[in-house]
């Protein structure tokens, strides 16, 4: 029983979402409102499950003294710390007000702290993406070769210099123009495709889940 009824209520949750999409009347609204509920109050469960986890291994590694034990004191501060920081304005606002409102001590951190963090992580990643596209854009085949000029026209076509370098003979801005062909056109075609790859493989896979075949979810093979 411990891998039926979580089949079963994977099963019944899946044919309701599925039927009510298509008929969006009683009962269907009703129990896929109902079912929406469960899966937040699932989710509440899965934050902390996942925090009291992150909190254990992190503690393990402090408690070992491995490595990166110093990243992982930091790694409990900061969430005991953002989480004291959020129920305190949570609960000192009364219940008129959220801790999430502009002016309280989480909302400093998410725009001063938090953004900036961010902001910094994906300007780092900006060289991991250089160093990516440089090794893609090896002309080593017919592939290659159609993703190394698309992209040199899409980038050339996304700033003035090139444009700039044709002023003297037209004032038509041809990289600019060329370049929101391909991002109208064959780049739309490409994402059309992968898109609908995606929606294929998302069919599939939930219909295997609601059948019963695909059972990795509840620790079945």
């Amino acid at each position: 029983m411990r891998r039926e009824i979580p089949l079963i209520i994977t099963t019944i949750a899946g044919l309701v979402f599925a039927i009510s999409y298509f008929i969006p009347h009683w009962p269907f609204v009703e129990a896929e409102s109902i079912f929406g509920d469960w899966i937040a109050i699932v989710q509440a469960f899965a934050i902390w499950l996942g925090a009291l986890n992150l909190i254990k291994v992190s503690l393990e590694k402090i408690y070992r003294k491995k490595e990166d034990a110093f990243y992982s004191g930091i790694i409990i501060v900061c969430l005991l710390v953002t989480l004291g920081i959020g129920f305190y304005d949570g609960f000192s606002g009364g219940a008129q007000s959220s801790f999430r409102d502009t002016g309280t001590t989480f909302d400093w951190l998410y725009r001063f702290i938090y953004t900036p963090l961010t902001s910094t992580m994906f300007a780092m990643l900006a060289f991991f993406v250089a160093s990516a596209s440089y090794r893609a854009f090896r002309a080593r085949n017919f592939e290659a070769t159609l993703l190394l000029i698309a992209g040199f026209f899409v980038m050339g076509g996304r700033v003035p210099l090139f444009d700039l370098a044709l002023k003297p003979f037209t004032d038509v801005p041809y990289f600019s123009e060329f370049a929101g062909w391909i991002m109208a056109y064959p780049l739309t075609a490409g994402m059309t495709a992968i898109m609908i790859g995606i929606a294929l493989g998302i069919m599939s896979s939930s219909l295997r889940i609601i059948l019963g075949i695909e059972r990795s979810h509840i620790g079945g093979a």
